[in-house]
């Protein structure tokens, strides 16, 4: 059974946007079995979207649909639904009902374009949307079914769960299995220099890999002839590209860099503090979004040298001899917040985030992070590329790195 995805957003066309949805909605399938052969992506036009339609529809069991569902007028994605499958729109009361009841919680007043989500093709079985307002639907259709999603993620991502993955369930062959571990310290083609001749000795398996902001994952695809077989294959072969990257492997499918960092920090019973500079506080938010009460302590973004000096006791000494962006004042910076903030462990960062601040001999993206423990100080340095954006997200991520390796090797 080989499945469809079209994205419909002229923004998504244009590059505004990440199409993010196509990404999650591959995976996702990929998981649960399914073939995905197709992603397309079409402008908010009412005859590209119905030619769009007709096309995959021939060719795909699963064609899966987002965006467009909206209550603007550029949100055609039904009046194109109704054209392909040659019926008209109406106004599904069921889902009116929905939208009312909707609009109601939120304490607001139901506008023309709410009423216009209701407007769906005559035979189309509504997907519930217990998020926002806009109803997805289903078209049965001669070989396959076609799904409408909302373009918006959580609402989208909350409707496949509930309503699309019950629907394709059963269709789905059930012996592929997929692992994915999230490593940090070496670049794609390392990675992949490491796990060479994994695919021969595993002929049942395959590797794929993502690089994701500062980090590579790698993707063991099991294939068997049955779920069991399957995850066999895949667990084999993923011990073994563990056993090759080692300490390059941080975590494995949802988990996250600063949720592996905080378990280890939970596991010594440490306290945190942050001293940020070039990064203005993005580590403390990475380690934050998640509940953060009981290891963090707190942070300070000092970006000024007398916030320096005066926050956390910098030395007006080393910031004249060394510079602010130097080994010398990161370990100062960490030792004060673990001091100022009476925490177990401190993390500093200091760097040139750019565009500006470079000189001759401290490149753009050069950074310096240290971590202040119950045994000493240590500091990292490294010259990130990329945009401002880019350096301040990759010295985040070494940070956070840093704070995993530490607090996972020490007692």
């Amino acid at each position: 059974m080989t499945v469809a995805l079209l994205s419909i957003g002229t923004e998504l066309v244009r590059g505004e946007i990440v199409n993010a949805n196509a990404t999650w909605l591959a995976d996702q399938l990929t998981q649960l079995g399914l073939n995905v052969e197709a992603i397309e992506t079409l402008a908010d036009d009412q005859d590209q979207l119905v030619k769009g339609l007709r096309d995959l529809d021939a060719q795909h069991a699963y064609v899966i649909v987002t965006g467009g569902l909206g209550p603007t007028s550029d949100d055609l994605t039904a009046a194109a639904a109704a054209k392909a499958y040659e019926t008209e729109l109406v106004c599904n009361e069921a889902a009116l009902g929905a939208i009312r009841r909707c609009i109601a919680k939120r304490g607001i007043n139901l506008e023309a374009g709410h009423e216009k989500q209701a407007q769906l093709p005559i035979g189309a079985e509504i997907l519930g949307n217990s998020i926002g307002t806009a109803p997805g639907f289903m078209m049965d259709r001669q070989g396959g079914k076609t799904f409408f999603l909302p373009g918006v993620p959580e609402e989208m991502r909350e409707m496949f769960v509930q309503q699309v993955v019950p629907r394709v369930r059963e269709s789905a062959t059930h012996n592929v299995v997929q692992i994915c571990l999230h490593t940090y310290g070496a670049g794609e083609s390392d990675v992949a220099a490491q796990l060479a001749g994994i695919e021969e000795t595993h002929p049942h398996v395959k590797l794929g890999y993502q690089v994701k902001a500062a980090q590579v994952d790698v993707k063991i695809i099991g294939r068997g002839n049955d779920y069991g077989e399957a995850q066999q294959r895949s667990a084999a072969a993923s011990a073994v590209v563990r056993e090759r990257l080692g300490p390059l492997v941080y975590g494995e499918g949802e988990e996250t860099l600063a949720q592996v960092a905080t378990r280890a920090l939970r596991s010594r019973g440490w306290r945190l503090a942050a001293a940020e500079s070039c990064t203005g506080g993005l580590i403390a938010k990475m380690l934050t979004s998640q509940p953060a009460s009981d290891f963090f302590v707190g942070g300070a973004v000092v970006y000024a040298n007398m916030a320096k000096t005066v926050v956390l006791g910098v030395s007006e000494d080393t910031l004249r001899g060394h510079g602010a962006v130097s080994a010398e004042v990161a370990a100062e910076m960490a030792e004060g917040a673990r001091r100022v903030f009476d925490a177990d462990i401190a993390l500093s960062i200091t760097g040139i985030a750019g565009p500006t601040g470079a000189t001759s001999d401290k490149p753009l993206g050069l950074c310096y992070w240290a971590i202040a423990h119950p045994g000493g100080v240590e500091v990292e340095h490294n010259v990130f590329s990329g945009d401002r954006n880019k350096v301040q997200e990759k010295a985040a991520f070494a940070a956070l790195n840093s704070i995993r390796t530490v607090a996972s090797a020490r007692g």
